[in-house]
């Protein structure tokens, strides 16, 4: 590395005057092309800034990785060096060399107005880099000759200009290898020493780390086409839909129900005043139809588990007779439980198959090996059950029977386990029984202790500090052995393909992903701001508020989320965003949603196994595997098409028979459409029913005030109590 030169003439290396616009070759580009770019100059003073134009560049030499040196960060100590092409190096260590604060802007602001405007017509919504606060347009172009890359860009802020500028300036020529080793908490930690703290990710400095996510994922597909576009998307504009591969084809077939339909379902629920509680995960044939028919029937509701109960007791309250519920069996079970506890025992709940409507999840909780789990934790004093809310009534009463119980979501986990430990003293909290869901909260706790700052603990919890969050991960416990078939899809090889082709996207991911996904969307959110963990209903309105915030700028914008939940949410998020772009009357924003696919997808028509003799494939639960589209886009047993076989029982035709029999003779035909009762069973000599509603309540009363219920902090003690006296006796 050369030292930095302070006495150069005021002249630049390359002849010309500071700022003179040459026509100088594009490193990097095909052979013969020439664009004219403002002569970097150099710094001759601290006070004079002047930028020099790299000797690789100037004749023509290799853009060979070397080991970047140490720059200062912004308290005058040293940034690691990294291996970086000699360009870049030699820019990080210019912008970094002082010591002032003042002078270190006032260089970048100078290697920002050095960058030459691109035409309007490369100013496009395609070229626009997601997750910066101020405009930034990222292009790639790769000589075809050499694989060589050359970077074009602009920023409306002449801050974000300067960064943009480093990037454009020192990886032109870079390998693609060089790009993809390119050092980025680095080349983050240079841009927050330059430019302030807000540099390194999505503020108003510019968000350095989408920037280089940008720069990487246009690298590539500039290098190498067939890399851009790996999986299925849906491209949502205010009055259009643009499905992109046949997985896409299939979830938008639907968006657009028959209007025959529509008017069929209406009529008939508004006639014998019918309710319809749906979960997102519905088929989108299913939703579409529902969607449109609550134009003029209003008691018809798609949502998460939790709201569906809550949905139906409003419903009961507005006069309907009879609740039809679209979910698998333990969301029905909850419906008709909480309608009894509510006083609606007259209203009728009906599910949509006479066959049992699983959920892998639910069932691992019914296991002896999950009872276990419970007896364990019945045994350490101040325990206290966290159980999620997609579980049965049987295992909430039995469990909450073995140890204190208080149920949850995806979207208030973490607030549930905060919460039990502050208000607990000593407490031991078992989750279960999703183990994706415990490794990912045990995770986040421990990143929150390892990297996060007390104002981050004390916007999760009050009660909080960094060293109680350390304090209470041992006694933290979460079960090991149950899974989502769906969530579960999201393996190594999709986080992969996610990872490299969609970097720079916003990527949103439920709670119950494998570990993968969950650290994925997890650095998208602490790096980028453009990442969301959470419930469904979470990840909706990360993608409306994102949506917003397209449309609160006058500029055109292409937004791209990855969908890392299941594909069914589409309608809901289809229904949201064009809502939003139509009110707006704008035409120039547009979202694209991917659906994370397998790459191992099987779509063959009878999804036979030569390996099994034939035999139809099936997943771990026995259920057989829902056929792919013909396009190669469909699930497979090693990741991704996120699509819930059980879910898929909930059929459009099951739910008219269903809503044709009720008020007829034919309801008779129903009985194994009704919910599990559990009539004349019963834990600790209460009703199981009843005895599987005390978790949930627990949950609202935490819901509502943000703090254990007196029942639950009672039962803890009472228990503990009991357990040290018996230990006492004997």
């Amino acid at each position: 590395m050369r030292a930095l030169q302070r006495n150069a003439p005021a002249s630049s290396a390359c002849g010309a005057r500071p700022g003179q616009a040459l026509p100088v070759p594009c490193i990097g580009a095909p052979a013969g092309l020439k664009r004219r770019v403002a002569c970097p100059i150099t710094w001759k003073h601290q006070d004079e800034a002047r930028w020099a134009l790299p000797p690789s560049h100037a004749t023509g030499g290799s853009a060979g990785a070397v080991s970047a040196p140490s720059a200062r960060g912004p308290a005058g100590g040293r940034l690691d060096g990294g291996s970086l092409p000699p360009a870049l190096a030699e820019l990080v260590e210019q912008l970094t060399a002082p010591r002032d604060p003042k002078e270190r802007i006032k260089r970048l602001l100078d290697l920002g107005a050095s960058l030459p405007r691109p035409p309007p017509s490369a100013l496009t919504a395609s070229a626009r880099v997601m997750g910066c606060a101020a405009a930034v347009w990222l292009s790639a172009q790769a000589d075809p000759a050499t694989g060589r890359l050359s970077f074009t860009g602009w920023s409306d802020s002449e801050l974000s200009r300067g960064l943009v500028a480093l990037l454009v300036r020192g990886l032109q020529g870079a390998s693609l290898g060089e790009l993809e080793a390119l050092p980025g908490a680095e080349l983050a930690a240079a841009a927050a020493a330059v430019a302030g703290p807000g540099a390194a990710g999505g503020g108003r400095g510019g968000g350095m780390a989408a920037m280089l996510e940008a720069a990487l994922r246009r690298g590539r597909a500039a290098a190498d086409p067939g890399s851009a576009g790996a999986f299925p998307s849906l491209r949502i504009t205010a009055d259009a839909l643009t499905p992109q591969g046949a997985f896409a084809e299939a979830q938008a077939r639907y968006l657009r129900p028959d209007p025959a339909a529509v008017s069929r379902l209406a009529a008939v629920l508004a006639a014998k005043r019918i309710g319809v509680v749906a979960h997102f995960y519905m088929d989108p044939q299913v939703q579409g139809v529902l969607a449109a028919a609550a134009q003029s029937w209003p008691h018809v509701a798609v949502s998460d588990s939790l709201v569906m109960a809550d949905t139906a007791v409003r419903m009961a309250e507005q006069g309907c007779r009879a609740i039809c519920v679209l979910g698998v069996d333990f969301m029905s079970e909850n419906v008709r439980a909480i309608l009894d506890e509510a006083g609606h025992t007259g209203v009728r709940v009906y599910r949509l198959a006479e066959e049992d409507i699983g959920c892998s999840l639910a069932e691992a909780a019914e296991s002896a090996e999950y009872m276990g789990y419970l007896e364990e934790a019945g045994r350490q004093p101040n325990s206290v059950h966290v159980v999620y809310i997609n579980t049965s009534l049987r295992t909430k009463a039995l469990a909450h029977a073995a140890v204190p119980t208080i149920t949850c979501t995806s979207s208030n986990v973490v607030q549930t386990v905060l919460a039990a430990f502050a208000e607990i003293p000593d407490a031991h909290v078992w989750y279960g029984p999703d183990s994706y869901m415990g490794a990912n909260l045990a995770q986040f706790l421990s990143d929150l202790a390892a990297l996060g700052s007390e104002a981050d603990v004390q916007a999760l919890h009050p009660g909080h500090s960094l060293e109680s969050i350390r304090s209470l991960l041992p006694r933290l416990h979460y079960y090991t052995n149950g899974t989502c078939i769906v969530h579960h899809l999201f393996g190594s090889a999709v986080c992969d393909t996610v990872r490299r082709s969609y970097g720079d996207a916003y990527l949103a991911a439920h709670f119950e992903v494998p570990g993968e996904m969950f650290r994925l969307a997890m650095e998208a959110k602490r790096t980028r701001g453009m990442g969301v963990v959470g419930s469904t209903s979470n990840i909706l309105d990360f993608i409306a508020a994102k949506v917003g915030e397209a449309l609160g700028s006058p500029r055109p914008a292409l937004l791209q989320f990855v969908l890392g939940t299941e594909a069914g949410m589409i309608t809901s998020i289809v229904r949201r965003v064009q809502g939003m772009l139509s009110e707006s009357g704008r035409r120039d924003v547009e979202v694209d949603i991917v659906f994370p696919v397998a790459p191992s997808a099987i779509s063959t028509p009878q999804q036979r196994s030569e390996a099994r003799g034939g035999a139809p494939l099936e997943l771990p639960t026995g259920l057989a595997l829902v056929p792919g589209p013909a396009a190669g886009e469909g699930c497979s047993l090693e990741g991704g098409c996120a699509s819930c076989p059980y879910m898929k029982m909930n059929t459009l035709a099951a739910l008219e028979g269903v809503c044709d029999k009720i008020d007829t003779p034919g309801e008779a035909l129903l009985a194994r459409f009704v919910p599990r009762s559990y009539a004349g069973e019963a834990v600790r000599g209460v009703g199981l029913a009843r005895a599987g509603c005390e978790p949930i309540l627990h949950m609202r009363h935490f819901s509502r005030t943000k703090a254990m219920p007196p029942g639950l902090l009672q039962d803890v003690a009472g228990r503990a109590e009991a357990a040290g006296a018996g230990a006492g006796k004997a």
